[in-house]
């Protein structure tokens, strides 16, 4: 129910351009836990296509990006001696990328996408020139990519030309935990940069491997964090002895999305056997504010979101997304298969879902500040006066869910014409990516407040417990963080709660604990990637 998916089924070769990626595929060979390789039928394939360019650059006709120039150059025809100069021109003119680098992991993932899309045998691309980037992958030299400058329409032309500068002996790579000139460490392994042949710098640079790599991420790290955000929700409800009836199969039968069926499921299992849910079952109260009661519809519908991002992301990863596209000598076609708006809006659209699950985690917090849950006092603490108890906690997360909103505004929503007006709309998926994973990174923040006041609330209706799950993850942030009650420095125990949720330790601990129980028909479409 809570395990972020290992693997364990795939076999330990992967082969590019014959075998479907899959996100977690990707994480596996990023991580070097299999191993891709090209088969012989694929790099037959590959010679045939690399062949029908070589050709069509010795003729006269006029092929976009073969024997042209690029963008607004179009028309310019290109010599066919000069094919080869103007695909490295491309590779400079185009590495115009500024800012911090992207992550080493976000940039093996682009190679190992880039891979998948080029060894199809559509792009013209050279046999040599794949074996090159798989090299740099077995041998951790990792080109070095700036996160700034792409548009994400002609492709993610900037950062791709700095993801290859290296094929030609230029930019930056990360080898052994430092960065160094690609041109030193060629020489310490006693290679040449390699020549490029026809098309080869736009198939490159075309495609949408920057987005689809940041999305890997965003499915990877929103998996775990809705998870999270069930378990400090279950917990929360059993710290404010909230209602279990909203989480009835029957509701949930009514209005039947996939998300808020599993959410309802997931919070069924997590107070399984508990004690605590028929210790208040005559109560007084009608209804529960709608941050308890609302869970599966909130939670639900921020996982048909990353539902509906993973689906198009595994499009995305086994597709051919360069210009042109190469079927045969008689048929090319320049198209817009590099446009990143079938990414950008499942991005920006994952993006405010994960917004969403920091907002009414927020409320939860706040929620249990108030006083108003029998036994669990003022501010999670029961001598406040002389100490402000885990008021000020809540102006945290109140900040993060705040920063959030900021971030929410789609990327994709705007588009600012380049290249003279040739390239006219671009879907700017590149920040949907970069802004998805710092709201993610922040809602991961919020939850692990949660997660403090939710174990501190729940201390207070002791000895009697929840149900398996529930008691492990409440014993481990036990055992990491004491229940208190007085003022004390309080960043360094919220930072211990954040690590919980961030490193996937709380899943983890989860897991071992649910795997004991049974499940009840979750769908497993939200179980793996």
């Amino acid at each position: 129910m809570f395990s972020i998916y290992k693997n364990k089924s795939v076999k330990q070769i992967f082969q590019y351009g014959a075998d479907t990626l899959t996100v977690g595929k990707a994480l596996a060979i990023c991580k070097g836990q299999i191993n891709g390789v090209l088969n012989e039928e694929t790099r037959k394939l590959v010679r045939q296509s690399s062949t029908v360019v070589e050709k069509i650059a010795s003729s006269t006709q006029a092929v976009y990006g073969i024997n042209t120039g690029f963008g607004p150059l179009c028309t310019e025809m290109i010599s066919a001696e000069d094919t080869r100069k103007l695909q490295e021109n491309i590779l400079k003119s185009h590495a115009v990328g500024i800012g911090e680098p992207v992550s080493e992991e976000i940039s093996r993932l682009m190679l190992i996408l880039k891979l998948q899309a080029l060894a199809q045998g559509y792009s013209g691309i050279q046999e040599g020139t794949l074996d090159r980037m798989i090299w740099f992958l077995e041998n951790n030299v990792i080109p070095v990519v700036p996160k700034q400058g792409s548009v994400g329409a002609s492709g993610d032309l900037a950062p791709l030309s700095h993801l290859f500068l290296p094929l030609i002996g230029l930019g930056k790579v990360y080898h052994q935990g430092t960065i160094a000139e690609t041109a030193d460490i060629l020489k310490i392994y006693d290679l040449a940069p390699i020549s490029l042949g026809a098309k080869e710098g736009l198939a490159l640079i075309n495609g949408t491997q920057f987005i689809a790599a940041h999305a890997v991420k965003v499915v990877q790290k929103m998996h775990n964090l809705l998870a999270v955000a069930d378990i400090t929700a279950a917990m929360m409800l059993e710290g404010l002895l909230g209602s279990a009836k909203p989480f009835h199969e029957k509701l949930h039968n009514l209005r039947p999305y996939k998300g808020n069926k599993h959410v309802a499921a997931n919070i069924r299992h997590l107070l399984k056997d508990s004690e605590i849910v028929p210790s208040h079952a005559n109560c007084s109260r009608v209804q529960d504010p709608y941050s308890l009661r609302c869970i599966p519809q909130v939670h639900g519908a921020s996982r048909n979101a990353w539902l509906h991002l993973k689906e198009m992301l595994e499009i995305e990863i086994n597709a051919v997304t360069d210009n042109p596209v190469i079927f045969s000598e008689e048929l090319t076609i320049s198209g817009g298969n590099f446009h990143g708006q079938p990414m950008a809006l499942p991005l920006d659209y994952a993006c405010l879902a994960a917004s969403e699950i920091g907002n009414i985690s927020d409320r939860r917090i706040y929620l249990s500040l108030e006083g108003t849950t029998p036994g669990v006092p003022k501010l999670l603490m029961k001598e406040t006066g002389l100490n402000s108890g885990f008021m000020i906690l809540q102006y945290t997360s109140a900040a993060l869910a705040s920063e959030n909103k900021g971030l929410c505004f789609p990327a994709s929503a705007d588009s600012i014409p380049t290249s003279l007006g040739q390239e006219d709309h671009v879907s700017m998926g590149s920040i949907s990516g970069r802004k998805a994973l710092q709201v993610i990174e922040n809602v991961e923040k919020i939850l692990g407040i949660e997660l403090f006041c939710a174990a501190q609330a729940m201390d207070y209706h002791l000895p009697l417990k929840s149900g398996k799950v529930i008691n492990a993850v409440h014993d481990a942030v036990r055992s990491k963080v004491s229940h208190i009650e007085e003022d004390q420095i309080m960043y360094n125990l919220m930072q211990t709660t954040i690590d919980l949720v961030q490193s996937g330790e709380l899943l983890e601990i989860a897991q071992k604990a649910q795997d004991q129980m049974s499940t009840e028909g979750f769908n497993e479409e939200f179980e793996k990637y």
